[in-house]
């Protein structure tokens, strides 16, 4: 392992570490204005959702680290605390990659970019037509970290009011990642795309307290076949199946023959029920194993 101290590698080098392990990284396209009423767009992947109550969102137009300037958008949430910030979906990420362009101030990135001012309610800055989600925000504080090139400028946004476009919704109401197909950065120039088969499930244990690994006997907390994430999902249940259950398990044919191919032939078998989601079942073929 490489066991690196920020203050012994030069500043881009950090920069890129970070920007390479933070990963994926939203990206909050953020709409200001100026004082004389000039709009500008620009997109930060140094963003994240804080709070519900209130709804808190925030993003940081760090100092460019080759020449420790600020950028126009810090400019006018100081001068005007309010931002539009719009979700990027992947129909529109080229058009976002080029509203990121140094325009001198002034410059209609809207116009620039090719995407279309809409009036917002609540807020002076304009949002953009083409986007699937845009967030009214009052900026409630800019927090500077720095005066040097990378240093962040965190912007503490609250939701005023929230535009969500119908088609990006399932049928509860609810956002689709998959109909909202969203973008986030990577490092360098890469970004990733929710495409299927990218998404999964890893159940919450809320109201449940899972039995946890120093619970987990010998043989399976030592598997050679068992992974991390499988035994997590064992020790993440809150009761074991009953006796009962056990020995009506035992009684199919392929339980059977599994035992039979001895301990590494049970895990394995295990391990296919765990990635078929069926975690009672892997504790049953692992219980039956332990009482041979």
């Amino acid at each position: 392992m490489v066991t690196i101290d920020p203050k012994d590698i030069p500043l881009g080098r950090m920069h890129s570490y970070l920007q390479s392990t933070v990963i994926p990284r939203p990206i909050a396209f953020a709409s200001t204005v100026d004082d004389q009423g000039h709009p500008n767009l620009s997109p930060f992947s140094f963003y994240n959702t804080f709070g519900s109550h209130p709804p808190t969102l925030v993003f940081s137009p760090s100092r460019r680290v080759r020449d420790n300037t600020t950028k126009h958008t810090l400019h006018n949430v100081l001068s005007v605390p309010e931002v539009v910030i719009h979700v990027v979906s992947y129909a529109m990420v080229e058009q976002a990659s080029l509203a990121s362009c140094e325009y001198p101030q002034g410059v209609n990135e809207f116009i620039k970019a090719g995407f279309t001012e809409v009036p917002s309610t609540k807020v002076r800055p304009p949002r953009i037509a083409e986007a699937p989600i845009a967030m009214e925000c009052v900026v409630r504080q800019v927090v500077e970290l720095g005066k040097e090139g990378g240093a962040g400028n965190l912007v503490v946004c609250e939701v005023v009011l929230m535009h969500i476009r119908e088609e990006v919704l399932d049928g509860d109401g609810k956002i689709d990642p998959m109909k909202l197909d969203a973008v986030a950065r990577l490092g360098g120039d890469q970004y990733l795309r929710m495409i299927p088969g990218s998404i999964f499930t890893v159940p919450k244990p809320n109201d449940k307290l899972g039995i946890g690994f120093d619970r987990l006997p010998a043989e399976i907390r030592n598997s050679d076949v068992l992974t991390g994430n499988d035994l997590a999902r064992l020790a993440n249940i809150e009761v074991l199946p009953s006796a009962e259950s056990v020995l009506m398990f035992s009684q199919h044919k392929d339980v059977q023959s599994a035992i039979a191919g001895g301990e590494s032939a049970v895990h394995r078998f295990a391990k296919a029920l765990l990635e078929q989601g069926r975690v009672a079942d892997a504790w049953r073929v692992l219980l039956v194993n332990s009482a041979n």
